[in-house]
């Protein structure tokens, strides 16, 4: 994992040049550590890390993976319409004219 980091850091760059730029190391590096860990700090380390994840399935996924518990979002609840309301309001066949 550390050694994808390295490359994402130099990506553009020739291979001879160094650089201080080095997010993705750190990041990597931060992560993998928490990974290990067990306490607290980790913990919170992990959902900082998951709160970055823009999509619900991704930070599903990787909650799961970690077995961190997720606070379940809140069931959509939608108004249950009477089968009979679809129609309501339009005129009916025999008064429409062709």
């Amino acid at each position: 994992m550390l050694a994808i980091a390295n490359e994402m850091d130099r990506l553009g760059r020739p291979q001879d040049t160094t650089s201080d730029f080095g997010f993705f190391r750190r990041i990597s590096a931060e992560f993998c550590a928490a990974v290990l860990a067990s306490n607290d700090a980790a913990t919170h380390v992990l959902r900082q890390h998951l709160a970055r994840i823009d999509s619900p399935r991704l930070q599903r996924a990787l909650a799961a993976a970690l077995e961190i518990d997720q606070c379940a979002p809140a069931p959509i609840k939608r108004a249950v319409k009477p089968a009979g309301a679809l129609w309501k309001g339009l005129p009916s066949r025999s008064n429409m004219r062709a």
